[in-house]
């Protein structure tokens, strides 16, 4: 069987990288002791997750790991519970949960992006669940200090509208990085790793939310580990490339003028804005291009519909070809 994580062979539902990785080396079961929310239940799942959240369509419930069991918690909770979500007019919805998982797997794996532990789970019932492990907690339970930048633009609904995390560009995030960060140059590689997998990936929906600062006992600000990463077109097929602009005017760019889209002139001219060395942006780049084959088989792994595997590699190929240019 394949370890419910990182796809690796295990007899056991998590190899032992994984289970110190999720659980402490705990022995967690990758089948949850409930059912799915539905109509009949969900009073119950909002009775014992007060801190249940709405992001878009998709419901997140907190859970603790109690001995060696994974249950609904009100307080204090470890780990993030991302059902299928409740909106069926939505593309290939009963694949969300994997393809989180899988787009996560694929960014840490492949491009060694720092990304929160995740795994993907089944509901009693069958139904899938993607968890990951909240990296804001310290050894105590206490959390870290954590803004994400759409709080360090001073981006709201009151101030900015219903859109206020599209509001900004990731050349901005890069400039508030540079700002509060004292070891900048890797954080800014690590943004500029980030938004151009969400590219390839074909994420259109990395916003400011989904970028954070976290303050360390240290003192010093870093960039939290990567997290809500997944290939949105699977679900919104004509959604935008980007959440946010690479930086100023950059549809006015030659490239973007004649083809419509990004290509690697655009990404090299953002490498220079965020102050990168040429060639190390000029490497990461040649990697993502070549990772095409990694990713195939990893995705031939997961757990997605065939029909979703095959729109999945068509928009990896399409975004492939546009950065070839």
């Amino acid at each position: 069987m394949l370890c419910s994580s990182c796809y690796s062979e295990t007899k056991e539902h998590f190899c032992r990288k994984c289970r110190i990785k999720l659980f402490d080396g705990a022995k967690v079961s990758s089948i949850l002791r409930f059912k799915a929310p539905k109509e009949d239940n969900f009073e119950t799942y909002q009775q014992h997750t007060k801190r249940l959240s709405i992001s878009g369509v998709q419901l997140k419930y907190s859970l603790r790991l109690e001995t060696n069991n994974l249950v609904l918690s009100q307080k204090n909770g470890q780990y993030i519970l991302k059902p299928i979500p409740p909106a069926r007019q939505i593309q290939a919805i009963d694949d969300a949960p994997e393809n989180e998982h899988l787009t996560m797997q694929i960014a840490e794996q492949i491009f060694k992006i720092r990304t929160a532990p995740n795994a993907l789970l089944y509901f009693e019932d069958g139904q899938p669940a993607y968890i990951t492990r909240r990296f804001d907690l310290k050894t105590n339970e206490t959390k870290y200090l954590q803004e994400d930048f759409a709080q360090l633009l001073s981006r709201s609904s009151d101030s900015h509208g219903q859109n206020y995390k599209y509001d900004g560009t990731y050349e901005a995030i890069g400039t508030l990085i540079k700002k509060y960060v004292a070891a900048a140059p890797p954080a800014l590689e690590e943004l500029f790793k980030q938004i151009t997998f969400n590219y390839i990936i074909s994420n259109g929906d990395a916003h400011l939310k989904n970028f954070s600062l976290m303050l360390l006992e240290t003192g010093e600000y870093c960039l939290t580990p990567a997290y809500d990463l997944m290939c949105t077109k699977l679900h919104t097929p004509y959604e935008s490339d980007t959440a946010l602009e690479l930086f100023e005017d950059c549809m006015n760019s030659d490239f973007y003028s004649i083809y419509g889209y990004h290509g690697r002139s655009d990404f090299m001219a953002f490498a220079k804005k965020l102050q990168l060395v040429e060639k190390r942006a000029t490497d990461m780049l040649k990697k993502f291009m070549a990772s095409e084959n990694q990713i195939i088989s990893m995705v031939e792994k997961s757990a997605l519909s065939d029909s979703s595997k095959n729109l999945y590699l068509k928009n990896l190929r399409d975004q492939i070809f546009r950065m070839g240019y």
